[in-house]
């Protein structure tokens, strides 16, 4: 009931603060850049912070139809609950005609959870530039009504990627793109934007070390000081030709590049063991990537601690179960599965070969599944011998867990979901 009262106003109430914050942006003019796609997106918008430092207005902790209008008033919710409403109500007519921005560069992240939201935000933003990382299957749970009712397509993946597409339709200057993919290039003709695919032929190398990430990209090596998967390779390039379009010369050392809180950030825990933070989100691709980088990291002993993945409607089921056929590719000492979904969909039957007569002898020690993440982090305390290179990924309140092995108690601030909201949240879990 909550849920559909909730769904059944957020547009009506949106219009509201995109109605002010429309004015405001035609006072302010800048030239739009949208960041957009289904993953990846936030990491890019720093790749590109990074170069353009204080050149635009980046539009930090906001992608949504509610939270770009509340950046643009210079609004901004800090507690996540319920109380701050009002202010923000009242507050916002009186924002739009504060003193406006000095830089005349706004990049803004903009993402597609539902249906209509590309529409309402790309009538907002009507960008000169966007750059479209991806369409992978997030938040499908909200457009499993549309293939059901047979409105545009019988496939989920092509409903979430017409919605993305209304940014290519507003659109007037470039449109920068992944060109490999088919959902993406099926889009193209609603712009009349000029348009520059990124492929991965331009892809030479990709390496992965301790604490950093090297890519050739047309002959052109980049070092760069984080833990990042091959696929971020579109976000490098994406920055590139951005640059090219806004005739600045490009930083090719990045070195202002730094990762947003829960996306494979490197800590030290405790046992001298290196945990990487991968828990901001988890989307199917998102998590294969992850995964792929992960067997590439060295270390002698890998752990993986999994959550599950949300909001994924009737493909729940599928997307789970394909999981394990990935991490069976790849060389794992210890995997903890973490969530119903994982417990449910993650069967016995599909780790390892099903004629291996130790089977369940090798499962026993090398998989474990637990319901709630406050188990599988006191089976991490109890086990953990030290050295061990430990991936952290997915729902489940996984941060919460990293909290607690934590050799620096003051990299706490670092994880993501610092609000009171998310702290009171993992109390009642035990975290």
């Amino acid at each position: 009931m909550y849920r559909a009262i909730k769904n059944f106003f957020y547009f009506p109430l949106a219009y509201y603060f995109r109605f002010l914050a429309g004015i405001r942006l035609s006072l302010w003019h800048p030239k739009v850049i949208v960041v957009t796609g289904t993953s990846g997106k936030t990491t890019l918008l720093h790749f590109i912070e990074s170069q353009l430092k204080n050149k635009a207005k980046l539009s930090h902790f906001a992608n949504s139809s509610f939270g770009i209008p509340f950046d643009i008033l210079g609004l901004r919710r800090k507690k996540l609950t319920l109380d701050e409403w009002l202010y923000l109500f009242i507050q916002a007519p009186l924002k739009v005609f504060k003193k406006l921005p000095k830089q005349k560069i706004y990049v803004v992240e903009a993402d597609c959870d539902r249906p209509k939201e590309g529409r309402f935000l790309a009538g907002l933003l009507k960008p000169e530039v966007t750059l479209w990382t991806n369409v992978e299957r997030a938040h499908t749970e909200n457009f499993d009504s549309l293939v059901k009712e047979n409105k545009m397509t019988n496939k989920v993946d092509e409903a979430i990627a017409y919605e993305f597409g209304y940014f290519l339709e507003k659109t007037n200057s470039l449109a920068i793109v992944n060109g490999d993919s088919n959902l993406i290039k099926q889009q193209l003709g609603r712009t009349k934007a000029f348009v520059k695919p990124i492929s991965q032929k331009q892809l030479n190398g990709y390496k992965v070390f301790k604490d950093h990430t090297q890519f050739t990209i047309d002959r052109t090596s980049y070092n760069l000081k984080a833990l990042l998967p091959k696929e971020f390779f579109y976000s490098i390039q994406m920055t590139n030709l951005l640059l090219d379009y806004l005739k600045i010369e490009p930083d090719l050392t990045f070195s202002k590049f730094s990762l947003p809180p829960g996306r494979c950030s490197l800590f030290k825990g405790t046992k001298n063991t290196t945990l990487i933070d991968s828990t901001y989100n988890a989307t199917p691709s998102g998590v294969k990537a992850t995964l792929n980088m992960f067997d590439l990291y060295p270390a002698n002993k890998k752990w993986l601690v999994l959550g599950d993945m949300i909001e994924l409607g009737d493909e729940e089921q599928e997307e789970h179960e394909k999981l394990t056929d990935i991490i069976n590719s790849i060389e794992l000492n210890k995997v903890i599965l973490v969530g119903p979904r994982l417990r449910k969909y993650a069967t016995p039957r599909r780790w390892q070969a099903e004629s291996h007569d130790s089977f369940e002898v090798d499962r026993k020690d090398k998989i474990q599944t637990f319901l709630m993440p406050k188990e599988a982090l006191d089976y991490l305390i109890q086990n953990l011998q030290g050295e061990e290179a430990i991936l952290f990924k997915g729902a489940r309140f996984l941060e919460g867990i990293i909290e607690h092995l934590l050799l620096n108690k003051r990299d706490v601030s670092k994880l993501c979901r610092r609000e009171l909201v998310w702290k009171e949240r993992r109390k009642k879990w035990g975290l």
